[in-house]
């Protein structure tokens, strides 16, 4: 593998790319066609089921990699809840199966990941986009079946509540195994979930988390047996929605106060996972991976975590 596509590789939680074919405008002049045949055609679709209740469901078969056109669109969908004021809770789920996100798209250029413009927040668009899905006035669920490693695992500690399937759902940040630090906030988000310890335990063990040990742990709200999730989870989006908008948006604010970290901590944890992506030692481990068969379909993909412990230097 050439040195380029390594470097590229290693900027996991990257930003901003250009636009995914199928993001050109359609030929409706409508707004809403627009948006609706945007979706039918990304990797990431949008739906309303109601004005109140949307779902942003993950769509990118076989693993659900998430690259930079991925980022995009992601800003894209945060920008339309932003400017909506009817809706009040949004659902992220997967199509996909086995996978709720396997990971950021690892072998994208380099310069599709550091050349990108800051966010609204002023932050690089990975934390930008974690922070602006946490802020939303709208809740957000996430509704987790499958792998979420790295930056699929930031995504849901973005999200207001996660709920995950009991037997299929597995979580982890598995950066540091892989020789750098995670980019998109854990270390900013997990401690205050689950406390300094635990959180510890997930990011530098860089172990899998199933979804009972999740739950215990406060990686997510609960965890539910895989028949009843889907069910579970609309039922409480839709018991939201019913909810006066106002009400929901006041309380959720006061818990941000108590309880999101400040956007100089989400700086720092990507300031931290740009110096570590570029050492030596980092790059090493992951020519390895990608030599092992990394972000294809097998054995490697299904056991991501323990694959990274088998590195020796």
């Amino acid at each position: 593998m050439n040195r380029p596509k390594m470097m590229a590789w290693l900027l996991v939680s990257a930003a901003l790319a250009a636009p995914a074919p199928g993001l050109t405008a359609p030929v409706e002049s409508s707004p809403a066609a627009q948006a609706q045949a945007q979706s039918a055609t990304s990797p990431i679709r949008l739906t309303r089921h109601t004005p109140a209740f949307w779902r942003v469901t993950f769509s990118n078969p076989p693993l659900n990699i998430t690259g930079p056109a991925e980022i995009r669109r992601l800003a894209q969908i945060v920008d339309q809840i932003e400017a909506d004021a009817s809706v009040k809770v949004v659902v992220f789920d997967s199509a996909v199966p086995g996978y709720f996100m396997a990971h950021y798209d690892l072998l994208k250029p380099l310069e599709d990941s550091t050349g990108m413009a800051p966010g609204p927040t002023g932050l690089h668009p990975v934390p930008d986009l974690m922070v602006r899905i946490a802020r939303l006035k709208a809740v957000t669920i996430s509704s987790i079946r499958g792998r979420a490693s790295g930056i699929g695992s930031e995504i849901v500690l973005a999200t207001d509540m996660r709920f995950a399937s009991r037997e299929r759902a597995v979580l982890s940040q598995f950066e540091v195994g892989a020789g750098f630090a995670p980019g998109g906030g854990p270390m900013a988000r997990l401690p205050r979930l689950v406390g300094r310890g635990r959180a510890l335990e997930i990011l530098i063990g860089a172990d899998a988390f199933g979804g009972d040990l999740a739950e215990r742990y406060g990686y997510v709200n609960r965890a539910l047996p895989d028949a009843d999730l889907d069910a579970f989870v609309d039922g409480l989006a839709t018991r939201i929605a019913s909810f006066d908008r106002q009400a929901i948006a006041d309380t959720k604010r006061l818990v941000d106060q108590a309880s999101l970290p400040p956007d100089q901590e989400m700086r720092a944890g990507w300031d931290a996972f740009i110096t570590s992506v570029q050492r030596p030692a980092a790059q090493a481990r992951v020519q390895a991976l990608v030599a092992r068969g990394l972000q294809q379909p097998g054995e490697l993909e299904r056991d991501l975590n323990q694959q990274t412990a088998k590195y020796r230097e």
